[in-house]
């Protein structure tokens, strides 16, 4: 990090923008993670989609599946594929606090620029807000890394915008990825924003939030890196039409893909999005790799119908 905690929010403020894209995870057959896949990978994802910023070891990267230090590797070779040319923000989501605390304290030392917690799943739901606050000040208060919040009904609540108003106070909070209804992302934008960065991952809705609510983050997901490729920066173009202020221009090209937004969306088999996933990567050229278990990889029948989707969708390669 190369801010202060003090300068936390002000930093983030000045460069946590554009599009962030949530990272996959490559194994390989035998379940270690391809760190070779995972360099080449960040090297076309930076260079060639001119992506911002990485959501490291998040739910999309499988962190359920990894040791602790296999986590920390992560971390590591995202900060150094990086280099400089692109932010990251590590997810040190987990049940356990030392564990977060240790990742989030491995983060900061690894050199990365933001680290982001889930909402833990709550087992006694009394004095629920109060148990939050309590949750992410010790976190805040035991690192100076920026902190981005993570609300998403996997937890088994929503953490409400009043709360997350609050939570905005704290000194190091810059920003929030608010998987949630799109009024209660209006909500605490409206509340909110002169404090933290509201964000969700919902591409589809992406350029309305830059227009309609003056956003400036994607975080993030992985259309990134599926919906475009070093011939095809769709959604590169319309993001930066759209701070451009030529929003009509902007709507035109993201409407233009629609046929692969829903090429990936109707093959997808619902139990299987990780799967899914890493085989569209494949047909992009990128690495895909394996899903650890207990993740169900594809059928073949579910591979040839992807594959027949991916080449009728119209991306450019």
């Amino acid at each position: 990090m190369e801010y202060s905690r003090k300068d936390a929010k002000s930093h983030a403020r000045k460069t946590m923008r554009g599009i962030w894209a949530a990272a996959l995870t490559p194994f390989q057959e035998d379940g270690r993670i391809d760190e070779a896949g995972f360099r080449s990978n960040m090297e076309t994802w930076i260079e060639d989609l001119r992506i911002d910023g990485f959501f490291i070891a998040g739910k999309q990267g499988e962190f359920f599946s990894m040791s602790l230090d296999e986590r920390k590797r992560l971390f590591d070779l995202a900060v150094e594929c990086a280099a400089g040319r692109a932010q990251t923000i590590m997810s040190c989501s987990d049940q356990n606090m030392d564990v977060v605390l240790d990742l989030a304290r491995h983060a900061q030392a690894a050199g990365a620029d933001y680290i982001v917690v889930h909402a833990p799943v709550l087992h006694f739901l009394e004095a629920r807000d109060e148990t939050l606050l309590n949750y992410y000040q010790r976190i805040a208060s035991a690192v100076d890394i920026g902190i981005a919040l993570w609300s998403h009904p996997d937890s088994g609540y929503l953490m409400s915008p009043q709360l997350c108003n609050r939570l905005a106070d704290l000194e190091t909070v810059v920003a929030i990825k608010y998987s949630v209804p799109r009024p209660m992302y209006s909500e605490l934008t409206r509340l909110a924003s002169d404090r933290i960065l509201v964000s969700t991952s919902s591409e589809s809705e992406w350029l309305d939030n830059i227009v309609e609510l003056g956003w400036q983050l994607y975080l993030s997901s992985t259309p990134p890196y599926l919906l475009q490729t070093p011939g095809d920066l769709r959604m590169r173009a319309y993001t930066d039409l759209a701070f451009a202020g030529r929003h009509d221009e902007a709507r035109r090209i993201r409407d233009s893909l629609e046929p692969v937004r829903q090429a990936r969306i109707s093959t997808q088999p619902p139990e299987k999005p990780h799967a899914h996933q890493k085989y569209w990567q494949s047909l992009l050229g990128q690495v895909g790799g394996f899903v650890r278990a207990p993740l169900l990889e594809l059928t073949e029948a579910e591979k040839a119908a992807t594959r027949a989707a991916f080449d009728a969708c119209g991306l450019k390669r």
